[in-house]
């Protein structure tokens, strides 16, 4: 049976987050077929050991794909578990696509039907997402991820105006990518989430569900302290996905987007660095 949803789990070194994950997937209680599709990047530690235990007690539900070797790239540190990510994308086969990464997880059993529930009934919105609780490794207090005031339904042009709001254990979304290749400067932006939400944004609404529904966990292995506005490379990397991204619109949002240009301009220019 084809699965209405794949939840894409991209993973490395997660041994001691991967079976909460797992196990925040495997209790969803819904009402159609969904699958797992588990990408582990040659890790060093246990993550396999432990993928190929789950793979082995839930093959009807999970595909593991457990690489001997990282599909890199290895430099810039900034791309670091691109392709691993572009090829689960890729090999999901449901309608829908829940991203989760191997340390974070989902709290609800109820959120796939959610927000599966929720595009079936809006057509012409592309990405549904909602709330995350941010947790620390170092003991720093706990936090939602989204603002009181987040706003119901966005846009692309949100996006454009250098605004995330998209927690990657939240997105869920329609999976366009089933027949179409990704746009050409995606493989350029080191930010894949960005540019993943972008293209989905420029055909259709973001819906937002004032819920929180999983779990966001911040530590010293993320990307997110790589993906930094301390970072001049991935500013610099930023900065050139909003020029790819505002061409590839045919500049319809202009305005906004050389807002965001100029904002990347200076915090370079403060770095005593050229965009």
């Amino acid at each position: 049976m084809t699965p209405k949803v794949s939840v894409c789990v991209p993973t490395f070194n997660h041994e001691k987050y991967i079976a909460q994950m797992l196990d925040g997937a495997l209790m969803q209680q819904t009402d159609f077929a969904f699958e797992i599709v588990v990408g582990d990047d040659a890790s060093t530690d246990g993550n396999q050991a432990i993928l190929a235990q789950y793979a082995a007690q839930y093959p009807e539900k999970i595909r593991a794909f457990l690489h001997p070797q990282n599909l890199g790239p290895t430099s810039p540190r900034e791309f670091a578990g691109r392709n691993n990510v572009l090829m689960l994308l890729k090999a999901c086969r449901g309608q829908y696509v829940a991203l989760c990464e191997g340390d974070d997880y989902w709290t609800d059993p109820l959120k796939l039907q959610k927000q599966a529930d929720f595009l079936d009934a809006h057509p012409d919105f592309y990405v549904c997402h909602h709330n995350l609780r941010v947790i620390y490794e170092d003991g720093s207090p706990s936090h939602p991820f989204n603002e009181a005031n987040q706003k119901a339904i966005s846009t692309v042009e949100d996006l454009l105006d250098d605004r995330w709001f998209v927690g990657t254990a939240s997105l869920f979304y329609r999976n366009v990518f089933l027949t179409e290749d990704f746009a050409e400067w995606h493989h350029r932006a080191a930010a894949g989430d960005w540019a993943l939400v972008i293209q989905l944004a420029a055909r259709g609404y973001i819906g937002y569900l004032n819920e929180t529904m999983g779990v966001y966990r911040k530590h010293r292995g993320g990307l997110s302290n790589v993906h930094a506005v301390t970072n001049a490379t991935f500013l610099q990397n930023r900065r050139r996905m909003f020029m790819d991204v505002n061409d590839w619109l045919n500049k319809k949002y202009d305005t906004t987007t050389q807002k965001t240009l100029q904002k990347y301009d200076d915090l370079l220019r403060n770095m005593g660095l050229d965009a």
